[in-house]
């Protein structure tokens, strides 16, 4: 029986490159929808900072929205876009969702500029600010307090896996007749692809 998730795994792989060779801005750009216990959804665009057969991983506040949402509901979808390969291409990852072990998390934490760094322990994600002000001032302590040694992760600061169970791969065609192919595991962890009507 064929790797069907292996064959998705390249399929992404492979336009994950031509995104980079066709110049797109930003090619780890994704959009990531959550939802609260109550089915209300949310969107927002993040940045891919891993990826591999175990899933995809980006990095967030567990006490910012999309944080909070993950936790209690541990199901996220996925979009990439990317306009300038071939007439445009779109692929939607849904999948359970985890948190990445701690190692990875400082790992990556370790490898980011120091002002990112700063900026992650100074910000209170997603709960209302007064003025810009107060957060400058938040960063500038920050900054004061690790001055001449290494910032370690904050301690609600971590990333999220996002394992895929559905990858649609959606390429635009003229007159709207675009082509797509879906991916999907089902419970029993069997992967089988069908391709869709646009």
């Amino acid at each position: 029986m064929a790797d069907l998730y292996g064959q998705a795994l390249a399929t992404f792989d492979a336009l994950f490159e031509e995104a980079l060779a066709a110049g797109e801005p930003d090619r780890t750009a994704m959009a990531v929808a959550t939802a609260t216990l109550d089915a209300r959804p949310s969107l927002r665009t993040v940045l891919l900072k891993a990826h591999d057969a175990r899933g995809f991983v980006f990095y967030t506040h567990l006490d910012g929205r999309k944080g909070r949402e993950l936790q209690a509901n541990p199901q996220a979808a996925l979009l990439f876009h990317w306009p300038r390969v071939r007439l445009g291409v779109q692929v939607r990852i849904e999948g359970a969702v985890e948190t990445v072990a701690d190692a990875e998390a400082d790992a990556y934490f370790a490898s980011r500029a120091r002002v990112s760094q700063l900026g992650a322990w100074a910000s209170k994600q997603s709960e209302t600010l007064d003025a810009r002000e107060t957060f400058e001032t938040r960063l500038a302590q920050v900054e004061r307090e690790f001055e001449g040694r290494d910032v370690p992760r904050p301690p609600r600061w971590t990333g999220f896996r996002v394992k895929p169970n559905r990858i649609e791969f959606w390429y635009a065609a003229q007159y709207r007749l675009h082509d797509r192919t879906v991916y999907e595991r089902d419970r029993a962890g069997d992967w089988s692809t069908r391709m869709l009507y646009p």
